[in-house]
C-alpha cells in the first residue's frame, strides 16, 4: 500500500488546478470517496486502482499502456488527496487456451492443451512452470524495468485460495439476474447453453463452456453433464473448481476486491457496461475509469497480443529510453494512435522538446519575460506525469533526429564515435554528466543499424545541385569556427535563395538525399555544428568528387 507523501501547499494548490486528464481522472475519484481528506478513506483502508491482462499471448505496448496510464491517475489523486492508494496488476491466467497464438514456439504442443487454464499449460518457452507463468514473468519484467510500484495478482491463486469464494457464492445467489444481464446479448444458440460458471472439468482439467443443469446454493455447486460420460458432474463454485465466464468474472473481481478505478480499451465499451450491470446486481457500485482507443499497427489494423503485430517492448526499449514510451501512452489516450517503428524517433524528440519547456517555464527569466500572461501549471506537462513531479534537467538540447543523423553520416557502429563530437559541440557533456544524452547515443545508434542504414539511398546531385554545393562549401570554409548553430543555419539558407531551386524545401531535401542519402533530414545549422564546419565541407567535397558516400 502507498501512502501519499506529504505535498506541499504549493503542489495541492497547483494540482487543484490542473487539467490534464489524468488529473481529471483523479478528481473523479476524489468524488466517489466523498472527499479528498483522509475522514473519507474506504472501509477497505485504500483506494484501488486496477488494471487487467490477459496472459494467452506474449505482452505488447498496448497492455502497458494501461499499466502507464492508471500510475499516472495514481499519482494525479496522491496530489489530491491524503487517502493510502493500491494498484493491482490482475492478470486473469486461469482463463482456459482459446487459440494459439502467432508468435510462440512449439504451436503444436500447446494445441494440446487448448481449454486448460493457463497456468497449468506447459511453457513452449521452456523457462517457466507454465505458459500463464512465462506470460507474467514478462508482464512483471516490463513493469519493473519502469520502477512503477505496484502489485501483482493472479487470477488462479484468488481462485484457488479461496479468496473469491465468498463473491462466487454470492454471484450463485444471483445468478438469474446476472445471466438475464447477459443474455439479451446473445445469439438464440448461445442463449441456450449460457452459464455465468464454467466448470473444470475434473477429468480433462479443460474449463468448460456447457450448460449448467442442477444449481445447489446451499451445498455451493452446480452440475452440468459430462458429454463423453453422459454423467451429470457436480461442482463446488468455490476453490478454483469453476472459472467466471468473462464479463461476470470482471464484475465478480471488482466486487471481491472493491475496485475503486479501472480504465479499458475501447472495443470493451459494452463490456464495461454489462459488468457494471452485474456489479449492482451483486449490490456494489462500478469502479470508476474512461475507454480509451486502441493502438494500430503500421497497416491501421488493431494490435493483437497473439498475432503479434505490433511492437513490443523489447523493441522499443532497445532503440529509445522507456520516457519515451511513456509519453507516447499518455498523450491523447482517446485517440486512435499507430504504433511502429517510424514513431519512435519522433516520440523521443517530443520528451525531450517538453523536457526543455518543464525546465524553461520554472525559470525566473520566462516568467519575466511574460509577466502579463499566466504562469504555465507544471502539472500539465507531460513530463511531470513521466516522472512523477521530479523531471531530470534537460541536457545539451540535442534531438534524437539530429543525433541519428550524425549516426547516419559516421556510419557509426559504436556510440563513443558519437560522443567525439558531441564532446566538442557541448564540452562539458560527458557519459557520466549526462546520463539521459548518453542513453540517446546508444539507441541512436542501434536505430540508425536496424532502420536508417538499410534505407539510404544516395544520389548525384544535378548541374544546378553541383553549384549550390560548391557555394555552401566555400561559405562554410569562410565561417569563423566557432560559429553558432544559427548563423550557419543563416547562411545555408542564403545558398539555398542564390540557386535556381523552386523553392528552400527542394535546397534542403537536396542537401538530405545528396549527403544524407534520404529524403528527410535534420536542421542543418544544428547538424553542421555538431558534426563539424570542416568535415561538412569535406562530406561536400566527397559527394562533388563522386566518391560513395555509403562506404
Amino acid at each position: 500500500m502507498t501512502v501519499s507523501a506529504p505535498v506541499s501547499p504549493e503542489e495541492r494548490a497547483l494540482a487543484a488546478q490542473a487539467r490534464s486528464w489524468p488529473f481529471e481522472e483523479a478528481g473523479k475519484l476524489v468524488a466517489r470517496i466523498g472527499g479528498a481528506g483522509q475522514e473519507h478513506t474506504p472501509e477497505k483502508g485504500y483506494v484501488l486502482l486496477e488494471t487487467g491482462y490477459g496472459p494467452s499471448g506474449l505482452p505488447h505496448i498496448g497492455t502497458f499502456g494501461e499499466v502507464v496510464r492508471t500510475t499516472q491517475v495514481r499519482q494525479a489523486f496522491q496530489r489530491l488527496s491524503d487517502v493510502p492508494t493500491r494498484l493491482f496488476c490482475f492478470s486473469d491466467d486461469m482463463d482456459g487456451l482459446r487459440k494459439v497464438p502467432d508468435n510462440v514456439p512449439n504451436p503444436d504442443m500447446l494445441r494440446q492443451h487448448l481449454g486448460r487454464p493457463l497456468t497449468v499449460i506447459p511453457d513452449p518457452f521452456g523457462t517457466h512452470e507454465s505458459f500463464g507463468h512465462h506470460n507474467n514473468a514478462r508482464l512483471r519484467a516490463f513493469l519493473d524495468s519502469f520502477g512503477f510500484e505496484y502489485e501483482f495478482q493472479s487470477s488462479t491463486e484468488w481462485y484457488k485460495s479461496g479468496r473469491f469464494d465468498a463473491t462466487l457464492l454470492r454471484m450463485l445467489e444471483h445468478y438469474d439476474a446476472v445471466t438475464q444481464v447477459i443474455l439479451p446479448t446473445l445469439g438464440p444458440e448461445r442463449r441456450a447453453t449460457y452459464s455465468p460458471f464454467l466448470p473444470v472439468c475434473p477429468r480433462t482439467g479443460v474449463v468448460l463452456q456447457v450448460p449448467v443443469i442442477h444449481r445447489d446454493i446451499g451445498a455451493g455447486t452446480v452440475g452440468y453433464k459430462d458429454e463423453v460420460t453422459g454423467k451429470t458432474v457436480e461442482v463446488p463454485v468455490t476453490g478454483g473448481h469453476c472459472k467466471m465466464q468473462w464479463k461476470a468474472d470482471w464484475a465478480m473481481r471488482w466486487v471481491a476486491l472493491g475496485v475503486d478505478y479501472e480504465m479499458a480499451g475501447k472495443d470493451l465499451i459494452d463490456s464495461v457496461k454489462l459488468s457494471g450491470q452485474i456489479t449492482r446486481v451483486l449490490g456494489a457500485k462500478p469502479p470508476e475509469g474512461f475507454n480509451y482507443e486502441l493502438f494500430l499497427d503500421e497497416k491501421g489494423e488493431k494490435i493483437s497480443k497473439s498475432k503479434g503485430n505490433g511492437l513490443t517492448v523489447e523493441e522499443w526499449l532497445t532503440y529509445a529510453p522507456p520516457e519515451s514510451l511513456a509519453l507516447y501512452m499518455h498523450q491523447q489516450p482517446r485517440r486512435a494512435k499507430r504504433l511502429f517503428f517510424d514513431v519512435i524517433p519522433r516520440a523521443v524528440d517530443e520528451y525531450l522538446g517538453l523536457l526543455e519547456k518543464y525546465e524553461a517555464d520554472a525559470s525566473p527569466a520566462t516568467a519575466a519575460a511574460k509577466p502579463n500572461m499566466p504562469a504555465p501549471n507544471p502539472l500539465d506537462n507531460p513530463v511531470w506525469h513521466i516522472h512523477d513531479g521530479k523531471p531530470p534537467r534537460a541536457e545539451a538540447h540535442l534531438t534524437f533526429g539530429i543525433l541519428l543523423n550524425l549516426a547516419s553520416v559516421c556510419h557509426a557502429e559504436d556510440k563513443s564515435v558519437l560522443w567525439g563530437f558531441i564532446a566538442r559541440y557541448a564540452p562539458n557533456a560527458s557519459p557520466a554528466t549526462a546520463p539521459i544524452l548518453d542513453r540517446l547515443a546508444g539507441h541512436a545508434v542501434a536505430y540508425y543499424r536496424d532502420f536508417v542504414r538499410p534505407a539510404k539511398k544516395y544520389r548525384a546531385p544535378t548541374d544546378m545541385e553541383r553549384a549550390a554545393l560548391d557555394d555552401l562549401a566555400r561559405v562554410l570554409t569562410a565561417l569563423p569556427a566557432d560559429a553558432d548553430a544559427e548563423a550557419i543555419q543563416t547562411q545555408v539558407f542564403e545558398v539555398g535563395k542564390r540557386h535556381a531551386f523552386p523553392d528552400l524545401r527542394s535546397w534542403f531535401k537536396s542537401l538530405y538525399e545528396i549527403l544524407l542519402g534520404q529524403d528527410q533530414g535534420p536542421r542543418m545549422g544544428s547538424f553542421i555544428k555538431l558534426y563539424g564546419r570542416d568535415e561538412t565541407v569535406r562530406l561536400i567535397r566527397r559527394a562533388l568528387a563522386g566518391e560513395d558516400l555509403a562506404a
